[in-house]
């Protein structure tokens, strides 16, 4: 088949463009390349997809209307898996329109490029940041997500409300995936293990939010792009029987899911990970909790294991050895 993958230059899209190209598929991938952080990490992370005869890239911003909607016209994607956002939730904070023009506008784009072109399934990222201020755990689909805490929270749950009234209206299939703290190597400079790593190697201090009293649910990138390759070949359809008490499922051709890994863990057992894999020990700086950010994060993938047969299971140890081995290979 032919996909649009976009963010293609970004981390996740990079694997899953690759894994796409592995299969004999033929890729497109798009980015903007913009710099919201280090744009030779984006273009490096291209150069490793450069051998696959099967994958060629587009450098195109997705608020370009034209240029979008000329390129669903020219390649007519069977499918699309749509990665690309500005993401981060501090950065939310300081340039609150970026997130507008990327997330909003540009999710405005894929849905009308898809509605126009007959794509049989559009796969988007959601975030594990869309439960805000939910206290119940772990995280459920099943669950409302009316109280973001961050405006990036807020775009991403746009996005799955954007996404239904498309399935709804013109038959779209679509499937939202709310990713809980990816993380690996290729990773994004932006996100705690790379900094930390960058930090602990370097002797500097870390800086250590709300006292280290934080569970995050740290999903390793091998697990996150094996749950979007196999949600992507589970076209959702119709269901007009379907309850509507359920907001992950629907009576429209829509469904979320969560990719997490389902264990939950300290920080400070995440930055023992680190550590061990650095075989070096942090200087910490203890900090109260920063605007935008939520005390735990805690993934249910019931409804991933029964749809696809699949759950994350990478340990963070495993995941941060692999994770630190490519710092140094790549920095250092």
């Amino acid at each position: 088949m032919k996909f649009l993958v976009t963010g293609a230059a970004g981390f996740i899209g990079f694997y899953v463009s690759a894994r796409l190209s592995d299969a004999g598929h033929d890729v497109i991938g798009l980015d903007n390349l913009n710099d919201y952080y280090d744009v030779n990490l984006k273009r490096s992370r291209l150069k490793k997809l450069s051998p696959h005869k099967n994958f060629s890239f587009v450098e195109l911003d997705l608020a370009d209307r034209e240029g979008m909607a000329a390129l669903f016209k020219a390649e007519k994607f069977d499918r699309v898996i749509h990665l690309a956002a500005q993401a981060g939730v501090r950065y939310s904070l300081e340039n609150p329109f970026a997130y507008i023009d990327s997330n909003l506008v540009g999710m405005m784009a894929i849905l009308e490029g898809c509605r126009h072109n007959d794509v049989q399934h559009l796969v988007y990222a959601s975030s594990s940041s869309v439960y805000g201020m939910n206290t119940k755990m772990p995280f459920s689909t099943q669950d409302g997500v009316d109280h973001p805490v961050s405006l990036y929270a807020a775009t991403k749950k746009s996005n799955e409300l954007m996404a239904h009234s498309y399935s709804h209206l013109y038959d779209i299939p679509t499937t939202g995936l709310r990713f809980f703290t990816v993380y690996g190597p290729w990773g994004r400079p932006d996100m705690a293990p790379f900094l930390f790593t960058k930090a602990i190697l370097n002797g500097d201090p870390i800086k250590v939010f709300n006292h280290g009293k934080m569970l995050r649910d740290f999903t390793f990138i091998d697990d996150i792009v094996e749950g979007v390759i196999r949600i992507q070949d589970v076209v959702p359809t119709r269901n007009q029987n379907q309850e509507m008490n359920n907001p992950s499922i629907s009576k429209a051709p829509y469904r979320i899911f969560n990719i997490g890994n389902n264990e939950p863990i300290e920080l400070m057992q995440f930055i023992n990970a680190i550590e061990n894999a650095a075989g070096k020990e942090a200087i910490k700086e203890y900090l109260p909790m920063q605007p935008g950010d939520v005390p735990a994060t805690y993934a249910d993938v019931t409804d991933l294991q029964k749809t696809v047969g699949f759950k994350p299971d990478t340990s963070i140890q495993d995941g941060m050895n692999k994770f630190v081995t490519w710092y140094k290979e790549f920095y250092l």
